[in-house]
């Protein structure tokens, strides 16, 4: 995860080491985090949100949440997320929710440029983008669930910010940790970040020593054993 785009909440914590978190976490991928988000009984892991361009490098940040929903009266509004984009800055992710919503955008051109010019690391959207061209063309990373080209303009508007969202199913406020790369999204309650990344760090080694193994020979049905993964209280 060479590159990452790192948050900065929690960046003074260190580790045994003295490996500052925003640094650890930059050196895991969301498998290692699901693993360990499972063993500890949390949820964080996300389904069906992936990334919208081949994002090359992962993105790893702490959340500014954005809610959306649809438009509840006839009057103008403040476009989707633009007031999170005016506030936001580097190290942090913006994380839309829209209910997994696949027939209407939240996230745009413009809004990418904006975010791009704050140093925002990325989006992660529960529902659908439009302009995904121009995304890409900023290297702006884009998560999410569908491309279309139905503006939100009239149909959907901002329902919120900096509050208490669910993201496919899992709890997510700002605060949190995500990380979002070629294998999905997942985030990590900044509460449980120190135990859920200590963990994921034991599985890493525990698996690096798994494939050396199978690289010596030995057969992987023995090696891959339930029996030969960490659990919580090693």
């Amino acid at each position: 995860m060479t590159g990452a785009t790192v948050g900065t909440t929690g960046a003074g914590r260190t580790g045994p080491d003295g490996v500052p978190l925003r640094d650890r976490i930059a050196r895991l991928d969301t498998c290692a985090l699901s693993d360990a988000l499972d063993t500890l009984g949390l949820a964080g892991a996300t389904t069906g949100i992936r990334p919208l361009w081949p994002v090359g490098e992962a993105v790893v940040g702490t959340v500014r949440t954005v809610r959306a929903g649809p438009r509840q009266h006839g009057q103008p509004a403040a476009h989707i997320a633009a007031a999170a984009v005016d506030s936001a800055g580097p190290g942090q992710v913006l994380v839309i929710a829209n209910d997994g919503r696949l027939d209407v955008s939240c996230w745009g051109g413009i809004l990418a440029l904006a975010a791009t010019r704050r140093g925002i690391g990325g989006v992660v959207i529960d529902g659908a983008c439009r302009d995904i061209a121009e995304s890409e063309e900023l290297d702006f990373p884009v998560f999410g669930r569908a491309v279309v080209p139905v503006s939100a303009r009239g149909r959907i508007v901002q329902l919120g910010m900096d509050e208490r969202i669910e993201v496919a199913g899992v709890p997510v406020q700002t605060g949190d940790w995500v990380v979002a790369d070629r294998n999905g999204v997942v985030f990590v309650p900044a509460a449980e970040a120190e135990r859920v990344v200590g963990l994921a760090e034991r599985i890493v080694r525990r698996e690096e020593g798994m494939a050396e193994a199978v690289r010596s020979g030995q057969p992987v049905d023995q090696v891959m054993h339930d029996s030969k993964f960490p659990s919580v209280e090693e």
